[in-house]
């Protein structure tokens, strides 16, 4: 071996036998380390998952707060514009009334939402055309019961024969006639023995108006009329050729004049049955539906604006307050509703009443025996109560 040479190789980091050692093979890198940053000593290294950020919970319930907060200020400013336009009206109603007829309604014990309460509504019958102008007959009669979480109706014929106070008996409707809303008020305590503690007057002459202003009324006409011959509205020449209003059967959309002939007519040339007696249903139709269209939630919600036309047509002896909570008791709150009515049989002008049926209808409408349907084939005034509205 020549001087100088080793058997060996000499490296910087120390000596080693055999091959010079290679460079190991780099295993595949993943996308998560190929993604890493290097480190200062220019070596990749795996940086983890890396920090996790926390999801933020959604705050529901400060959402849900600022709702019903704000729901319960609009409905507040709601409740304050509308007190204040009836308000404004409710003056000129009351003194529409008259003290007499204040004078013998029952006293209310304390408020409508706290008490039984008993209110009479009189639609009447009341015309500009010439020879009716004082007739105000009291052709839709209906006594409205608010009380433990219920609402019940009681239907009245115009054509019941009662007892008036004072003249004898005669049709119930005459009463309005002989003694205005104080006579009738009477004669509806007298005949059913229920306390009565506001009266609502609803001249049939003027709600022509307010049913426009609501935007109309949809009434059921249960059969095809063609009238007789009143208030023509044409030209005296095309009147003497005109055959009178025609209605066709079904249900449909009427505009205040509509509906206020159609309350008005009293005879019916395709059915000769179809009387004046029928006519008293015909009006609680209208104003039942009139009842439904104002208590309707978009009435309601421009009742601020609509509150002082809404009781031009109304006389009556509530007080805004007392109208607010009707409409909340009626419409808002809910609860069961129950629908009566009294009656009899007819003897072709008048509506002979039984006296037992009746004793029957108010027990159920005070809550003291099941609601009892009419029969079937008892008639169009056969006395009963129903969960569901009388035809």
């Amino acid at each position: 071996m020549p001087r100088g040479d080793k058997p060996y190789r000499v490296y910087r980091g120390g000596r080693a036998k055999g091959d010079v050692p290679l460079e190991a093979p780099r295993r595949p890198r993943t996308p998560r380390q190929a993604a890493a940053k290097p480190s200062s000593e220019g070596v990749r290294r795996y940086a983890g998952p890396g920090p996790k950020t926390a999801r933020k919970r959604p705050r529901w319930g400060r959402w849900v707060a600022v709702t019903l907060i704000a729901l319960a200020v609009l409905f507040l400013a709601w409740g304050i514009a509308s007190y204040v336009a009836l308000a404004h009206a409710d003056h000129a109603a009351q003194k529409r009334l008259g003290p007499e007829a204040t004078a013998v309604l029952t006293k209310q014990d304390g408020l409508l939402m706290s008490s039984t309460t008993d209110v009479l509504v009189l639609g009447t019958d009341h015309s500009n055309a010439v020879g009716r102008e004082a007739n105000r007959h009291s052709d839709s009669m209906m006594l409205l019961r608010i009380g433990g979480g219920r609402t019940a109706y009681l239907s009245i014929p115009r054509d019941l024969r009662v007892s008036i106070p004072g003249h004898g008996p005669d049709k119930i409707n005459a009463a309005m006639q002989l003694g205005g809303p104080a006579l009738a008020i009477r004669t509806v305590r007298d005949f059913t023995d229920l306390p009565i503690n506001h009266v609502v007057v609803v001249d049939f002459g003027g709600f022509r108006d307010l049913i426009d202003r609501v935007g109309g009324v949809d009434v059921t006409v249960p059969a095809a009329i063609v009238s007789n011959k009143f208030d023509c509205p044409y030209t005296a020449q095309r009147c003497t050729t005109w055959r009178g209003y025609r209605f066709a059967e079904g249900r449909q959309h009427m505009d205040g004049r509509r509906a206020l002939v159609y309350s008005r007519i009293r005879e019916n040339r395709l059915n000769a049955a179809d009387t004046d007696i029928t006519r008293g249903s015909r009006q609680q139709a209208v104003l039942g539906a009139l009842k439904g269209k104002l208590l309707g939630i978009g009435t309601l919600g421009r009742l601020p604006f609509l509150g002082g036309d809404l009781l031009k047509p109304v006389a009556t002896d509530m007080s805004a307050g007392d109208l607010m909570q009707l409409v909340w008791l009626t419409k808002v709150r809910g609860g069961s509703t129950l629908h009566c009515r009294l009656g009899g049989s007819s003897n072709g002008s008048m509506i002979i009443p039984d006296n037992e049926a009746k004793r029957h209808v108010l027990r159920q409408l005070a809550g003291a025996e099941p609601p009892l349907p009419p029969a079937v084939d008892a008639g169009l005034y056969a006395p009963g109560c129903s969960t569901k509205e009388l035809s």
